[in-house]
Formats: structure tokens, C-alpha cells, sequence
């Protein structure tokens, strides 16, 4: 890797991030990170708000994040999951181009790595097979998260 992506954003190395990514190889990470930024939130800050354009997603890369959904009673949320670590947030908005369906809130100050919409659209066109590797991941992750909810589901029936 030359010297832009030994020290990714001036913060983390590609080996710190070898978990987050351990889906791609080094060479795709270095690939996939030229279409990445790096974005910081603040504690009880919102992420993304429900009925907002879903143009990002993000890799969790330090923090921790509440995902929560409005209730039928207007301004009440049930808290649907925390994200930590290597969590992805907003992957369904982005790729479907779809508004938010939740309200993600940071826990904790928390550090994102961001695929715009924008930039996925050029990634794609640019280099399909990491595309494709970036969506094989988002159907593993969203296929863990519809196993945990039916079992969450079937425990309440």
C-alpha cells in the first residue's frame, strides 16, 4: 500500500481496521477507502433522523450508536438495537435510495467511516467487484439482523 492508506485518514491503519473489512482483502480496503471519509459525532448527536434522504452509510468505527423507531404515540421511540464496533448503519436507505425508517442517535462519541450515496454510484461504475463484495456484506449483515428478530419476534409469541 503506498503512504495515503498506511495511515488512513491520518487516524487509523488498514491493520486496525482488518476486522471492520475482514470481508476484503488489503488491496480491496486501500481500494474501497479512496471512497470513503472519515465523520465524527458527538454524544446524543443524531446520525440520521427517519424520513430523511438516505444518501450515506457508515462503518462503525468507534462509539456506539442507538437505533431507535417511532412508536404509534407521536415523539415516543422504542430502542430497536445499539451498534458498536464494525456495525454498519444506513446501508438499506442507501443502497434502495430509500428515506430513513429509524433515528440513530451516538451513545458515545463515535467515528464513522461514510460511503455517500454518490460515491457508491462512482465505486460501482468504477470498480463493480468491490461493489459486489460491499453487497454481499450488507445481505450477510441484514440477513444476521432478520434472524435475530424473528428469534427476538418468536420469544414474545
Amino acid at each position: 500500500m503506498d503512504n495515503a492508506k498506511d495511515v488512513l485518514f491520518g487516524r487509523y491503519s488498514p491493520e486496525e481496521l482488518h476486522d471492520i473489512f475482514s470481508f476484503l482483502s488489503a488491496e480491496e480496503m486501500g481500494e474501497l477507502f479512496a471512497y470513503l471519509e472519515l465523520r465524527v459525532w458527538q454524544p446524543s448527536e443524531i446520525l440520521m433522523k427517519n424520513g430523511d434522504p438516505g444518501d450515506f452509510m457508515g462503518f462503525l468505527v468507534e462509539g456506539r450508536l442507538a437505533v431507535k423507531m417511532e412508536t404509534i404515540f407521536p415523539g415516543k421511540y422504542i430502542l430497536v438495537a445499539m451498534l458498536e464496533r464494525g456495525s454498519l448503519v444506513g446501508e438499506i436507505s442507501v443502497v434502495e435510495g430509500w428515506r430513513r425508517h429509524a433515528t440513530v442517535i451516538a451513545m458515545e462519541k463515535s467515528h464513522l467511516l461514510i460511503l455517500s450515496q454518490a460515491n457508491m454510484e462512482l465505486m460501482l461504475r468504477q470498480s463493480p467487484a468491490l461493489g459486489l463484495k460491499l453487497f454481499r456484506r450488507i445481505i450477510h449483515v441484514l440477513g444476521h439482523r432478520l434472524c435475530k428478530a424473528s428469534e427476538r419476534l418468536s420469544g414474545l409469541l
